[in-house]
């Protein structure tokens, strides 16, 4: 069975030229928006995904603005309003060392160096230098981990931990 993964939300069409505008969820949208990559649309009433083939992307203002190579007037991809774009696992490229995907992170529980339990990570924020991990904590509260060299020891993706040496009043 396939994993989906989501790399954008179409929100609208633009123009009248078949483009359509889109609220990116991916990290790479250079690589994954890359005119003759392949994208597949899922919309709510739909049994099977659409697949489409990225024929120019372009940034403007907080939106990607995509066109897919058939799909030539507004009338081609109104329908579209609404949908997904995802990719299947298996176009997911290799990172580098120390770099996860959000849904390897997503879930994992986070455990200081001295074995004590503090969370689950449940969304991840990227405000700017460095992501910050929301880790739900046993009693509901939740704690803010920024993704450094210095707090974060070792992640381990397929036993779903990762060691924490927190800084002087983080976990207050």
């Amino acid at each position: 069975m396939e994993r989906w993964f989501n790399v954008g939300k179409i929100v609208n069409t633009h123009g009248i030229r078949g483009e359509v505008r889109v609220i990116s969820r991916t990290d790479f949208p250079e690589e994954r928006y890359k005119k003759g990559n392949k994208l597949y649309i899922f919309r709510e009433r739909d049994t099977e995904p659409i697949e489409v083939t990225v024929k120019s992307h372009r940034v403007h203002k907080s939106f990607d603005l995509l066109s897919f190579e058939g799909y030539d007037s507004i009338n081609d991809v109104e329908r579209f309003k609404g949908a997904m774009l995802k990719v299947p696992e298996s176009q997911l490229g290799e990172l580098a060392e120390g770099e996860y995907y959000f849904h390897e992170i997503i879930g994992c529980t986070v455990v200081t160096e001295g074995g004590e339990t503090i969370g689950a990570v449940k969304e991840i924020l990227t405000p700017g230098a460095n992501d910050v991990w929301v880790v739900r904590r046993e009693d509901g509260s939740e704690a803010l981990i920024p993704y450094i060299d210095e707090v974060v020891l070792h992640v381990d993706p397929e036993r779903k931990t990762i060691i924490i040496r927190p800084m002087e009043g983080l976990l207050e």
